[in-house]
């Protein structure tokens, strides 16, 4: 397998002629240096062509849409926003990829039932007493 190829944290490799770069000057606070350097890092991903498996794929487009776009500019070097939005994107593709898990209904159990029950009588009785009698 190729080096250079980005893989994600769950191990996919994505194509890298699907990946698509953008940089510019980062917003805020930081004077001379974020007016002159374009280290804001804009990673757009085309999710056809990323190189993963059709179910995936569907799922993913099905999510997320056709291209992914993830914006990183809280570092002050390039470099450093570049591998942030990397590592967003493929935490962004592996948790579209999760299967979830169905959901199967369960009653409560006979105690939890019954100790609730017990409960409710016993906070009944003591209102009752709590209340006016006529033959008070």
């Amino acid at each position: 397998m190729d080096e250079d190829q980005p893989v994600t944290p769950a191990g996919r490799r994505l194509d890298p002629a699907s990946l698509s770069w953008r940089f510019s000057r980062s917003s805020g606070a930081g004077g001379q240096h974020v007016n002159t350097t374009d280290s804001r890092a804009e990673l757009i991903c085309d999710v056809r062509r990323a190189g993963l498996s059709a179910a995936d794929t569907e799922r993913i487009v099905a999510s997320l849409g056709e291209s992914i776009r993830v914006v990183a500019s809280s570092h002050r070097s390039q470099l450093r926003n570049r591998a942030d939005a990397m590592e967003r994107l493929g935490v962004l593709i592996d948790t579209a990829t999760q299967i979830a898990t169905r959901r199967r209904p369960t009653r409560p159990g006979r105690g939890v039932v019954e100790r609730r029950i017990a409960t409710k009588k016993h906070v009944s009785t003591r209102k009752a007493e709590r209340r006016w009698k006529p033959t008070d």
